[in-house]
């Protein structure tokens, strides 16, 4: 069976964290605007990369910068700054797009990955570009036949990358998918003057619209769906399908979401890909990671191109379709490494016994547990409340800086 490397986003060190504690191969991210969540997530500085760098190394995880925007003349210098200061910290590689990107990495002898935003759709594209790349993103409109027909063609004709190793294919697994072309978008730019295509992508796809015939005056009806937000890209109820396709590379889409969406996420396809490793892949087992995966960020599923079905399946509705939600509750004050207690002030909402919290932090990750036992104001109590100092066993180091939330059903609708 093909070993498959699993990539995790990471939008902050909380995500990266959660990745890293959950199962992942690699993690991807971007530092400062040049990437295509500029916008979206907090993203990293440059004085974060070698932290980025320690974190991965002790567990032996790949790391890569998404330099993967529309490049202009003023952006050069900012490239070559970024890539000579990954190229310091030893971060992998690049994930590029633009031929000044690629050329820049190059230079230095880093790695280098071609984004999805290429749109490599056929053998000879990849020909080409293992002049300068040794992993490719296919575009996100492929079917799993056209995929495998890739793959194995890089096999039979021995197409290599600069490293001397045949080039290894990777494909988005699971996440948000874009109305346009492998996400090259122009919606955002024509509208807000910010531009999907530099990271600044206003979403514009994701409201609700009426479509008038200018001509007649007729009213499309849209059965009531978002025609332009398309539903989450989910593999894991056919991940035995992906992996015979003879990828190497299954990407987690979702720098922008939460670290419990990060750590929900790579846990499930870890498993996942470890039970199809195994032979034990099953429809049971699928049943039970789709309902762990609908727990989180979520816009409903579907299989995206992979399985030639049929095309476009759209949001019912805006925002999320997760079936549960965090509440803050407050913040992490001290720890007691002996008893592995942590004690918490509560700034919001009260806290019970039988609760299930979530704690997350820049060095804590994402951790989740039923509270069982609690001393509220260093009185054993069922209940705390706003103002209150609560201390619970965990069995786990918390942080200061370290978040409280109760994890509580959301109401989606239907």
């Amino acid at each position: 069976m093909r070993h498959i490397e699993l990539m995790a986003p990471a939008g902050n060190f909380e995500s990266l964290q959660a990745a890293i504690d959950n199962g992942a191969n690699s993690v991807y991210f971007g530092v400062e605007q040049l990437n295509m969540r500029a916008r979206a997530s907090t993203n990293f500085t440059l004085d974060d990369l070698e932290e980025i760098s320690r974190r991965c190394k002790t567990k032996n995880i790949r790391t890569y910068l998404t330099l993967n925007t529309i490049i202009y003349d003023h952006d050069l210098f900012i490239v070559k700054t970024l890539i000579k200061k990954a190229k310091a910290a030893d971060i992998t590689a690049v994930i590029a797009m633009d031929q000044a990107v690629i050329t820049s990495a190059r230079e230095v002898e880093m790695e280098v990955h071609i984004s999805t935003q290429i749109n490599i759709t056929n053998i000879e594209t990849v020909k080409f570009y293992s002049l300068f790349a040794d992993t490719m993103v296919l575009s996100r409109e492929l079917s799993l036949r056209q995929v495998k027909k890739i793959t194995m063609q890089i096999e039979k004709d021995k197409i290599k990358g600069p490293s001397g190793n045949l080039v290894e294919i990777e494909i988005f697994g699971h996440g948000a998918l874009c109305m346009a072309v492998s996400g090259k978008c122009y919606m955002s730019l024509h509208s807000h003057n910010s531009s999907a295509n530099r990271g600044a992508c206003k979403q514009n796809c994701r409201k609700k619209y009426t479509v008038i015939d200018q001509e007649t005056g007729f009213e499309m009806e849209l059965d009531n769906e978002y025609i332009m937000s398309p539903k989450d890209l989910c593999t894991i109820d056919f991940l035995d399908q992906v992996v015979d396709a003879g990828i190497k590379v299954l990407k987690i889409e979702g720098r922008g979401r939460s670290p419990e969406y990060v750590a929900n996420v790579i846990k499930c396809y870890r498993e996942a890909i470890n039970s199809v490793a195994k032979g034990t892949y099953n429809k049971e087992e699928v049943v039970s990671w789709m309902l762990e995966l609908e727990k989180v960020y979520n816009r409903g599923f579907w299989n995206g191109y992979y399985l030639g079905q049929k095309l476009g399946e759209w949001s019912k509705g805006s925002g999320s379709h997760a079936t549960q939600k965090k509440v803050y509750l407050g913040k992490g004050i001290r720890f007691f490494p002996k008893a592995q207690i942590g004690e918490f002030k509560i700034e919001a909402y009260d806290i019970s016994i039988g609760d299930k919290i979530l704690i997350t932090g820049i060095t804590t990750g994402v951790k989740e547990l039923e509270v069982k036992e609690m001393l509220v104001n260093d009185i054993k109590q069922d209940t705390g409340s706003k103002g209150d100092s609560v201390t619970i066993p965990l069995g786990f180091r918390i942080r200061p800086s370290d978040k409280l939330y109760k994890i509580v059903e959301n109401k989606v609708e239907t």
